[in-house]
């Protein structure tokens, strides 16, 4: 299928993670894109893709760390597109190493912002997350600030043709480190920690977040965030799906934990348009929360509009989990 990335040089960074492992086998296959380069800095988690993909010469792998300008430098090289997909996301690893959350998902972003501008890079979507929206933890703060940096990249490019915007969703479902595989991993002994019987969460499949950035992509002009709608979930009934006949022990919120996501608050509400499958939040400088090529055929949502997982108008049912479940969960433990 032809597209804006066929044919063309795509870097992803942090790209050995849970979304590089779905985004390059679904890129690959549709837009068959000339190059895609994987820039991350663990060589093993390199080395378990490369076999991956082996014999697939549309693939490269570039050691390297969002820190390291010069590296970003020299990896961007003739690179057309880029996904921002390396950070920091643990919440407790970052509540308890805060240094090194603010150089990774703060530096690296103003690191990849100057080198793809310098580089000549066409467009970059950076992943973003709902916790970037009224954070109250290191993570989602640092990822506010990234997500600033990049919105207001479009004008620090200047005359450069580089264009910047965001993607943001919630919890991935099968991704590493997320609920899913985790209660999956520990049912058998019976109990499943649950923070708060209240607790909702956004749920995207993998296909869905990289669905998203394709048709950012596709549409964007430059500094729109792009929110997908999705459904919500509680907890305890997402752990009655994963264990029906485990006990639920309530253990307390984790040090920077939301009782619920959001991704769209109401002070995003006057720049927010609606579209029949996602959300987009213009930027509030330059006038840009104006600009009709951003717009296109977006609806303006009500003042005060919040997209938050407690209110949301869509939810997913056990069914609907259970079949995902089903249908995924051999592959979870390779992401």
């Amino acid at each position: 299928m032809s597209g804006i990335l066929e044919g063309k040089t795509i870097l992803v960074t942090g790209g050995t993670g849970s979304f590089g492992h779905k985004f390059i086998p679904m890129t690959l296959e549709k837009y068959n894109p000339k190059k895609i380069i994987v820039f991350s800095r663990d060589e093993m988690k390199q080395w378990e893709m490369a076999k991956l993909f082996q014999g697939d010469d549309r693939l490269r792998f570039f050691i390297g760390d969002v820190r390291d300008k010069e590296r970003l430098y020299r990896a961007l090289d003739g690179v057309d597109y880029v996904v921002h997909a390396a950070a920091t996301k643990i919440v407790p690893t970052a509540e308890y190493n805060p240094f090194e959350c603010v150089k990774t998902n703060i530096h690296g972003a103003m690191n990849l912002i100057d080198a793809a501008i310098d580089k000549g890079v066409t467009r970059v979507v950076a992943l973003s997350t709902d916790k970037a929206s009224s954070p109250i933890n290191l993570y989602g703060a640092t990822k506010l600030a990234s997500d600033k940096l990049f919105v207001a990249g479009n004008s620090y490019s200047g005359w450069h043709k580089t264009s910047f915007s965001v993607v943001r969703y919630g919890n991935v479902m099968g991704s590493r480190g997320s609920v899913i595989p985790f209660f999956m991993s520990i049912k058998d002994k019976g109990v499943l920690p649950i923070t708060d019987p209240r607790m909702t969460r956004f749920m995207i499949s993998l296909e869905q977040g990289v669905e998203l950035v394709w048709h950012a992509f596709e549409d964007m002009v430059g500094g729109e965030i792009y929110v997908k709608k999705i459904p919500s979930m509680n907890m305890t009934d997402l752990a009655g799906v994963v264990a029906p006949e485990a006990e639920q022990e309530i253990v307390g919120i984790r040090p920077g934990e939301k009782l619920h996501e959001q991704m769209i608050g109401a002070e995003d509400s006057y720049f927010t348009y609606e579209y029949p499958e996602h959300y987009k939040i213009l930027p509030n400088i330059n006038n840009w929360g104006n600009c009709e090529n951003r717009i296109k055929d977006g609806k303006k949502v009500p003042e005060g509009f919040v997209y938050a997982s407690d209110n949301n108008t869509e939810w997913m049912t056990g069914e609907e989990l259970k079949g995902w479940i089903d249908r995924n969960y051999s592959d979870i433990g390779k992401i």
